[in-house]
């Protein structure tokens, strides 16, 4: 996209239960168009379609094939990201992908290449990092709030998706599971906050062979659990910074944070006593503790930017932003630089689970062969609702 007078034009590929938010937001961004969608269900693609206005429906096939779309927006489910990714780059088309980024590291291996030779952008969710509760985070930790870091733990407590989520069989097939579903959410925001994974350790274990979907049409019916559900890991940063993080879909409740970071001069936490609170979220309130204080002290995120030195990619974040990652590809497009959600970060962060996944097999830590840049901080805003460039990540 070269002119800058024109939208960033987006087609949309899979239309199931996270294209609803996709959808809603995007219709928020001045300078980006969501112009068609489609998925392997038409039927449910047409109602997406009508629901939100967007103008056309078609197949996956003939959107990437349009001249008229500048890039993919990749919401399909895991197994099927590498597919459309590739294909969408070799129909030269930026693609900005749901998390995981590839379920196979030689698929994204493929992908960042075929896109550094087409000169094209690849982004990936999550894009969480981009709100103002990991802004305020990064922004502690630059200015030494609590001194040097030195450790990070991430607790993900849950008991899986099938209470609420109406088809939730690939959370249990291969590509899913708690680690590659959640764990992105927090990897991404440890990797934005501390930098890049050197190595990793884990153990897992799968609980129950099957499991019940509870609610919809399914409610009832068993499916088979092919992929742990629950897995333990340590991480070590390039930066020497060690942590630990557990992500489970085996614990019906826990009162442990989401996440904290431990410094010589103090603490910052993520408090809520809800997973659905932690790090998959943009906003909510962030904690600080230091030496010189002898209690907590609350850092919420002002709404009006006036009030803050870190402004976000739109003029409100909310709780459930997604899609602004996508808005900063737009913009990156525009200014020819690396998005900040991008794919050397989605590719790491995929290693470092592939990673944790392992290490139980081989009984050792595993290294991480990738590394990526740590994405800049927001800095300020335009009247567009698309953030300024900042220039290159670190």
């Amino acid at each position: 996209m070269s002119d800058s007078s024109k939208p960033f034009r987006v087609g949309l590929i899979g239309t199931g239960r996270i294209s609803g938010i996709y959808l809603r937001n995007c219709a928020e961004f001045i300078g980006l168009d969501i112009v068609a969608c489609g998925s392997l269900d038409m039927g449910a693609s047409t109602v997406k379609a009508a629901e939100f206005g967007v103008p056309r429906v078609a197949t996956p096939q003939e959107i990437i094939a349009d001249p008229d779309v500048d890039g993919i927006l990749n919401l399909t489910v895991p197994a099927a990201h590498a597919e459309i990714s590739l294909a969408a780059l070799q129909a030269g088309k930026h693609v900005h992908t749901e998390k995981p980024f590839v379920t196979d590291l030689a698929d994204g291996r493929r992908i960042l290449d075929l896109a550094a030779r087409k000169g094209l952008l690849v982004g990936s969710a999550p894009d969480t990092f981009l709100g103002g509760r990991w802004q305020t985070v990064r922004k502690l930790l630059d200015r030494g709030a609590i001194g040097e870091p030195t450790g990070i733990s991430a607790f993900v407590p849950t008991h899986g998706v099938e209470r609420h989520h109406p088809n939730p069989d690939f959370y249990y097939a291969r590509g899913g599971g708690p680690l590659l579903d959640l764990g992105p959410y927090y990897l991404a925001a440890m990797v934005f906050c501390l930098g890049p994974i050197r190595r990793v350790a884990g153990m897992a274990r799968r609980t129950f062979p099957e499991r019940m979907i509870e609610n919809g049409p399914r409610k009832g019916e068993m499916m088979r659990v092919e992929v742990d559900t629950h897995c333990l890991s340590m991480l070590e940063f390039e930066s020497g910074v060690i942590g630990q993080m557990m992500v489970s879909f085996d614990v019906w409740d826990s009162e442990t944070p989401r996440l904290e970071v431990y410094g010589t001069e103090g603490t910052i936490c993520i408090p809520d006593p809800d997973p659905g609170d932690g790090a998959n979220v943009f906003q909510g309130p962030v904690w600080i503790r230091t030496r010189e204080t002898s209690r907590w002290t609350m850092r919420p995120r002002p709404q009006a930017p006036a009030d803050w030195e870190v402004a976000e990619c739109t003029h409100g974040l909310n709780s459930d932003s997604r899609g602004v990652g996508l808005a900063e590809l737009a913009q990156a497009a525009l200014d020819r630089r690396e998005p900040r959600a991008g794919g050397a970060l989605g590719f790491h962060v995929c290693e470092v689970m592939q990673g944790m996944l392992r290490s139980p097999g081989l009984g050792r830590f595993v290294d991480i062969e990738s590394t990526c840049g740590r994405p800049a901080m927001l800095r300020e805003t335009t009247e567009t609702g698309l953030n300024v460039d900042l220039g290159p990540a670190e």
